[in-house]
């Protein structure tokens, strides 16, 4: 089992998905933007005890054998991605999983952006999970299994929030791509649509959120599914 690795490991989706593959025994990359965001979850999934079997999930640095790496890239950042990638695949080999959680969320209507900032909410949305999976999928084919989850969103365009609506679209369309690409080599490729804002508490909790994503890697073969849409805790 080489583990997991959650690109856009924050506060919300990213560490509960992070908590619920360490959970499961998996040990975990987390990939941020900023140090103090990716060394926040590293410790949060410390806190929670990481791995039942050893309790040592710790951040990077710590001695060989940790079950959490902690590494910074942003996702706009080619060569940076591609080098974390490739060292949480030096730390615990090339992955089983990895989640694609990173995404511009913003309220913005049609005409209010310049062209630009389309192109930069389009390089974190979509281009960047491009990026990842084409990184991590030729390794997963080759080996004739993973898995590859991207988070989605806004099932349907909404007017005030063009550039999400745009970018979640894509991201659908990639799945597709990748799974055509890849899927009959062994690598399943999924979306999860979350169409809510996610909150604790709430019915759209990040730990029920995450349910969703063990449960795709774990799916057989015969009984794959390409994108799932959350709409509330009633669904899982």
């Amino acid at each position: 089992m080489s583990g997991a690795v959650v690109i856009g490991a924050g506060p919300g989706i990213g560490q509960a998905v992070a908590r619920r593959f360490a959970r499961a025994g998996m040990p975990v990359a987390l990939i941020a933007r900023t140090r103090r965001t990716v060394d926040e979850v590293a410790r949060a999934l410390d806190a929670t005890g990481g791995s039942p079997e050893t309790g040592t999930t710790t951040a990077a640095g710590a001695e060989p054998g940790a079950r959490v790496a902690a590494l910074t890239a942003d996702v706009t950042d080619e060569a940076a991605l591609r080098a974390a990638l490739d060292a949480a695949a030096g730390r615990f080999g090339p992955p089983d999983v990895v989640v694609y959680n990173a995404a511009i969320v913003r309220p913005d209507r049609v005409g209010e952006l310049s062209a630009q900032e389309h192109l930069d909410a389009w390089a974190v949305n979509v281009v960047g999970a491009h990026t990842a999976a084409a990184h991590v999928a030729p390794t997963m084919a080759r080996r004739g299994s993973g898995t590859f989850l991207v988070t989605s969103g806004m099932p349907r365009p909404v007017p005030r929030y063009v550039s999400l609506s745009l970018g979640k679209a894509g991201v659908r369309a990639l799945v597709s791509l990748l799974d055509q690409e890849y899927g009959p080599a062994g690598v399943h490729m999924a979306a999860i649509t979350v169409d809510g804002p996610v909150a604790p508490g709430t019915a759209f909790d990040p730990d029920a959120i995450a349910e969703h994503y063990w449960r795709l890697h774990a799916q057989p073969r015969a009984e794959w599914e390409h994108d799932v849409l959350f709409s509330g805790r009633t669904d899982g």
